[in-house]
């Protein structure tokens, strides 16, 4: 037998479809969760963190699932979709819906999908037949579906309408079965959405037990040469069932009913590490003094507190290691729950903490509403008291995980702590240009976010720049300009806007997202009939296509043209956006139909758009309420946002002016 050099154990990171080969003890569980799948319209698999619910997903799911009689999509991801500007999609996308369908059909623009529903997207594609002509199932998943039901602010209306989409798509799609997993604390959230989540079938995943995790630890053995000798792998389980405590009466231990997954993972990528090169037999002295459970979990400990100090923390890592001992370890030696506080927990900011979350030594609680934050285990409690002994030696950061949490941090809002994440990547890049520009241009998206326009152009023309060098980037350089246009339109700079939307419409003759935006850039100017032509056009060679159509239903009712503005903002589905709302209610307004306007208007509360609020005070002035109108025609009059300078004129006439 040829010893393989590959460690088998996958470490603190979740198994890959790739995987599979080495994932091992869930085999009972796999087979339930696929045949639920496939059994339920609605299945969710919920469970704590880091149980490993993405790890039975990749590695134990889809490789049961036949693709002769099923049709079976990748799973589907919250994630920034990567090279694609937020500021290049418009207001009137989802970026949840984005990113899902991003994932589900990888080989395809995400320009493409942008303004698509969950339905379109599933209606669009051609219907499958097994071999016997039975139409095949469509089985969708979305991983950490916790994220629709906990985004901060604004984003909440994005995770209801990702859910409404999903029940929408649920009911006029038989042959459709969706997977969703999430965080167990989560469920009673998810059940108020809707009677397809209502009665969706919940598969609880546990920690492994005993005889589970005996099978983690030597199943990955198959093929590198190496096996465990009689009694060691069980040496190896009883270690990681046991929790030892440092007390003042002294060591006390306590013995676990499951093992969990991140630390069985963890102990058995060091004791492979740290066995010799040639070695074909692991002993029951090598588990005890290489595969030392409290050393190799106090390592990995130092090494999370170490990354996470250095990220976010100012390098104290002893500083932070000691308010971590003091905070969350009684004198009792055991987990202290500290309460969640809104900026700091226990002296730390929150961004310290949940860098500390990202990486497992932490544990949050009923989080974002309240709650609670803890050690994440009982075995770190000595793991964090023993810790700190010796410094490790400095590697190379994960790039793929550095933008990971810089993602995870800017869909929960926090662009610090995203800002934080994604310059440690970009400092380590290296040279690839199309790496640096994809990093650039998510720190752009942060910029954005965060309302900082001036840094949001800064890096996406960064961005642009290294994409000038690139070969065959033409579609990611014109979605940077296209980024780029949009925000000049925002800041009012409507020639450079121009410049901007011209050079990626050279880039990308013919791209209908290119061409929206120089519509609404022409209509920003002046050019309402220019506009018009442009997105005629686009419509005329692209058919219904959402983007436009609002883009063309907007300018109709700023127009006064109703019924025609009507016609097209009614095709275009849920309008998510205020700007979209704003004007349907304007077009109803017009049309005469006040009632109908008045309850669906957006409120004008919080709104900084100009456009928005001379919408609403149109609305307003519909109904008679000539007052409100002149007040909202005030603000938006002033606003740092100037009008448009045909709208400014009727700003004025409103206001008073």
């Amino acid at each position: 037998m040829v010893e393989q050099r590959g460690d088998p154990y996958v470490g603190p990171h979740p198994f890959g479809v790739q995987d599979r080969h080495r994932f091992h003890g869930r085999d009972r569980q796999a087979h339930e969760l696929a045949n639920h799948w496939q059994a339920n319209p609605v299945t969710i698999l919920c469970g704590p963190s880091g149980v490993g619910k993405t790890s039975l997903i990749h590695a134990g799911v889809l490789p049961l699932l036949d693709p002769d009689f099923i049709d079976v999509l990748p799973v589907g991801s919250l994630a920034h979709v990567a090279g694609v500007p937020a500021a290049a999609l418009g207001e009137g996308h989802n970026p949840h819906v984005l990113a899902v369908l991003a994932s589900w059909s990888p080989h395809e623009p995400p320009s493409g999908l942008a303004g698509l529903t969950i339905r379109a997207f599933l209606e669009r594609r051609p219907a499958g037949y097994n071999r016997y002509g039975d139409p095949q199932l469509t089985l969708v998943a979305v991983d950490q579906a916790e994220d629709l039901l906990t985004a901060p602010g604004g984003e909440h209306a994005a995770g209801d309408d990702f859910l409404h989409q999903l029940g929408d798509a649920l009911e006029t799609c038989p042959d459709l079965r969706v997977l969703l997993t999430l965080h167990e604390d989560q469920l009673p959230m998810l059940s108020h959405r809707g009677k397809p989540f209502k009665q969706a079938l919940e598969y609880r995943l546990t920690a492994l037990d005993a005889d589970a995790a005996l099978a983690a630890v030597d199943g990955p053995l198959l093929g590198t040469g190496r096996t465990f000798a009689a009694g060691a792998a069980r040496r190896l389980v009883d270690d990681l069932l046991t929790v030892r405590l440092d007390t003042p009466d002294g060591e006390e231990t306590q013995r676990l009913a499951l093992v969990e997954p991140l630390h069985l993972q963890v102990v058995c990528s060091a004791l492979w590490a740290a066995l010799p090169a040639g070695e074909r037999v692991i002993t029951v002295e090598q588990v005890s003094e290489l595969g030392d459970t409290g050393r190799a979990l106090a390592g990995f400990c130092d090494r999370m507190i170490e990354e996470a100090a250095h990220e976010v923390f100012h390098g104290e890592t002893d500083l932070l290691r000691t308010a971590l001992r003091g905070a969350f370890v009684t004198g009792r030696g055991r987990r202290r729950p500290v309460g969640l506080g809104a900026t700091e927990t226990a002296g730390l900011p929150n961004t310290v903490i949940r860098a500390l979350v990202d990486r497992h030594i932490l544990r949050l609680e009923e989080y974002p509403a309240g709650g609670q934050c803890l050690l994440s285990h009982d075995h770190l409690v000595r793991a964090l008291m023993r810790g700190g002994a010796g410094k490790h030696a400095d590697a190379p950061p994960d790039l793929a995980e550095h933008r990971r949490r810089a993602e995870l941090a800017l869909r929960e809002g926090d662009f610090q702590r995203a800002a934080t994440y994604a310059e440690v990547a970009l400092r380590h890049c290296g040279p690839n240009m199309r790496r640096r520009a994809e990093i650039e241009s998510l720190l752009g998206d942060i910029a954005y976010r965060d309302d900082r326009l001036a840094g949001a152009v800064e890096h996406h023309s960064r961005a642009a720049a290294l994409l000038q060098g690139v070969a065959g980037a033409d579609a990611e350089l014109a979605a940077q300009l296209l980024a780029i246009g949009r925000i000049r339109i925002r800041q009012g700079h409507l020639e450079l806007a121009l410049n901007e939307l011209e050079a990626a419409a050279r880039r990308r003759p013919g791209d209908p997202a290119v061409q929206t935006q120089l519509a609404l850039a022409l209509w920003a100017g002046g050019s309402a009939n220019g506009a018009l032509d442009l997105l005629d056009e686009v419509l005329g060679r692209e058919g219904d296509r959402g983007e436009a159509l609002r883009a063309r239903g907007e300018i109709l009712a700023d127009l006064g043209r109703s019924e025609a503005a009507l016609r097209d903002l009614g095709q275009v589905g849920p309008l998510s956006s205020p700007s979209a709302r704003a004007a349907y209610a304007l077009a109803l307004a017009l049309a005469g139909r006040i009632a109908e306007a008045m309850e669906c208007v957006p409120a004008a509360e919080g709104e900084t758009s100009a456009v928005v609020l001379l919408r609403i005070a149109r609305v307003h002035e519909a109904a008679g309420r000539t007052e409100e109108a002149a007040v909202l025609a005030r603000r938006a009059r002033e606003s740092r946002l100037p009008l448009p300078v045909h709208l400014a004129a009727e700003a004025g006439r409103l206001g008073g002016f």
